[in-house]
């Protein structure tokens, strides 16, 4: 089972609001998860990110994948190097 860490999309149409999740690769984007360990919003200024890192890390430590974006978040938060 590959679990990846990624974004699961919730905000109204033009209106994107984002929760940080880990799930299972098969499962489809705003499907099934595991876990949710934060939030993104990209829409207000300044772009508004909550991620719990004990949590992040604790699952990037058990073998998960963080996609492109949230490997990018998790870089600006100062949770991964």
């Amino acid at each position: 089972m590959a679990v990846k860490i990624r974004l699961k999309r919730i905000g109204a149409k033009k209106n994107p609001f984002y929760r940080v999740v880990v799930a299972d690769s098969r499962y489809p984007r705003d499907g099934r998860f595991i876990e949710e360990i934060g939030t993104y919003n990209p829409v207000v200024e300044p772009v508004q990110v909550n991620i719990d890192s004990e949590k992040a890390q604790k699952w990037i430590k058990n073998g998960a994948q963080p996609t492109d974006t949230v490997k990018s978040l998790l870089k600006k938060q100062g949770i991964i190097g």
